[in-house]
Parts: structure tokens; sequence; C-alpha cells
């Protein structure tokens, strides 16, 4: 019992804010004229059709069961045709920042709906209890998901944003750097911690505070 509770209070969580970030991307393109993640039935919340085995399952499995203090995954990403957009330059900056705003604005749905359950249930009791767990852990994975999104390498969020941003003479150049975004994160993630240099803790360590101060008014 003690395990499905915990399980149920991580991977809920997890599940829905990885898929409406997704959903958010395809829906942003879908309305700045890129089809292709409606016509595949990806704008939708069905945890099916985002499952990635191994960001949706093995590695936040794996991070839980190791007992690593952070917790994040990934769902399969909403396909997004960037040629189909009106304008591609902005508008692959406005798909990519749809990601990252959805999760802030869940963060933001999961501290209301807190209040609306300790408003209508007792807060001693085992519901209550789960409930908040959940949206304890939906609001940390919802702004981590966010910060870490926002980091300026491609293809990440913060890259596609980056990209959007600069003239267009340096976004060509920038752009070149893509094809080393793998490399380049399993340097950033896995490689300078062991040098001591913590750049994605850096990273969300300065944004995580800025958005918790959003949330407070909420609160």
């Amino acid at each position: 019992m003690t395990l499905i509770y915990t399980l149920t209070t991580w991977i809920i969580p997890l599940l829905l804010c990885i898929i409406l970030h997704e959903v958010a991307h395809g829906y942003v393109a879908y309305k700045l004229g890129d089809k292709t993640a409606w016509l595949l039935g990806r704008l939708n919340l069905n945890p099916i059709r985002h499952f990635d085995p191994i960001g949706s399952a093995l590695v936040p499995g794996f991070l839980w069961l190791s007992g690593s203090p952070v917790l994040f995954g990934w769902a399969k990403p909403v396909p997004v045709d960037f040629n189909r957009l009106k304008h591609p330059k902005r508008d692959a900056g406005l798909v990519a920042l749809a990601g990252p705003l959805a999760n802030v604005l869940l963060a933001i749905i999961f501290v209301l709906f807190a209040r609306l359950v300790l408003y209508l249930l007792p807060s001693d009791i085992l519901l209550t209890q789960w409930i908040l767990e959940n949206v304890r852990n939906g609001i940390s994975f919802s702004l981590f998901l966010a910060c870490f999104n926002l980091l300026p390498i491609l293809p990440l969020d913060g890259g596609r944003i980056l990209l959007a941003l600069l003239p267009k003479n340096l976004s060509n150049k920038y752009q070149e750097s893509e094809k080393y975004g793998l490399f380049i994160l399993i340097g950033v993630l896995l490689v300078l911690p062991i040098l001591g240099i913590d750049l994605v803790g850096l990273f969300v360590g300065t944004l995580y505070p800025f958005f918790m101060r959003i949330l407070k008014f909420f609160m």
C-alpha cells in the first residue's frame, strides 16, 4: 500500500507535467500554421500517445529507485514542421516558449487546486494528504521542467527561443550547434559535475526561485 501510495504521488504529476509540456508545443504550432501534431493525434492528454519508454519510464524509474533528489523525464517529442509556420523564425521561438510557459501555468493551477482541496476536505484525512503530495510534487516537477528546458542549448526550448531572438547571421551560426546538442547536454549533465561545475544547478537555481515568487501571488 505504501509503495502504491508513493508511486502514484510521483508518477501522476510527472506524467501530467511532461504531457502538458508537449501538448502545449503542438497546440501553439497548430495555431501558428503547422498541423503536424494535430494530424498525428498528439493534441490530447492520452499518456499512451506521448509515452517514451526511456524518458517516460526508464529514466524517472531509475532516478526514483536510486533515491535521486531530482526526478525528471520526458515524453515522446511532439513533431513540429517549422517550415509550415506562418513566420518560421519567430514562430519557432513561440512554439518553444509554449512548453515552459505551460509548466509554469500548471504549477499555478496546482496551487489553486490545493487551496480548493483544503477548503473542501479535512486536512488530516488520507485522501487530502495524497492529493497535496501530488500537488507538491507537481509543482516541483513543473518548475524544474520549465527551468531545465530553458537552458540555451539546442534542441532544448531555451535554445529554440535564443535562435528566434538572435539576428539572422548569428542564428544561422548558432543553429549549427544543434548537431552537437546531445553531446553538449551529456557534457553539461554528466561530465562537468564530475569536475565540480554544476551549470544546470546554477541555471535552475537562479530561475526556480523566480518562478516560486510568482506562485506566491496565488498562495
